[in-house]
């Protein structure tokens, strides 16, 4: 069987790429909270030799019981608001932080499709927490084009590594 030299679209391989040398550069180690895109993101990280001075752990919750469990998200949260919101991305963020040794973590969770969108959330409304030791947590909303499950996971996938990127 032959093997693909990357197992990611190349975009994915390079921008990991990007975050692993800016942040072995900045002296920064990494945490991820990952849902709508499985590990995806952790996966781009691990792809690249030496991820390892700057990766340090990935919890992939998919389940609400999973992000109340392993990040300490409040059910309450999560019932008012739905899994797919900004304070429930910075919950994410903040406990991956706060459950590792990392200096930054960053979070997603989102409708990828094809299935699951509403009117206030349609496929495609992707959520991102980022949390830095010592400074404030934030969370940013996006849309992205809604062009199939796949793409709307790779889309989220950059973007959150945009967001591992020092500023």
């Amino acid at each position: 069987m032959a093997v693909p030299e990357n197992l990611l679209p190349e975009m994915l391989i390079e921008q990991a790429r990007r975050v692993v040398d800016a942040n072995r550069d900045a002296g920064r180690t990494i945490a991820l909270a990952e849902s709508c895109t499985g590990g995806l993101v952790g996966a781009a990280l691990t792809e690249i030799a030496g991820s390892s001075d700057v990766f340090e752990v990935a919890f992939v919750t998919y389940a609400n019981q999973a992000k109340t469990s392993l990040l300490g998200v409040n059910e309450d949260v999560i019932e008012k608001l739905g899994a797919v919101s900004e304070e429930v991305a910075s919950a994410m963020a903040l406990g991956a932080l706060e459950r590792s040794g990392a200096d930054i973590a960053v979070s997603i969770t989102g409708v990828a499709g094809p299935g699951g969108g509403t009117e206030e959330k349609p496929v495609g409304t992707v959520m991102f927490g980022r949390a830095v030791r010592s400074a404030d947590t934030e969370s940013y909303s996006q849309l992205f084009e809604d062009n199939g499950r796949a793409g709307v996971r790779l889309q989220a996938a950059l973007w959150a590594l945009e967001l591992l990127l020092p500023e």
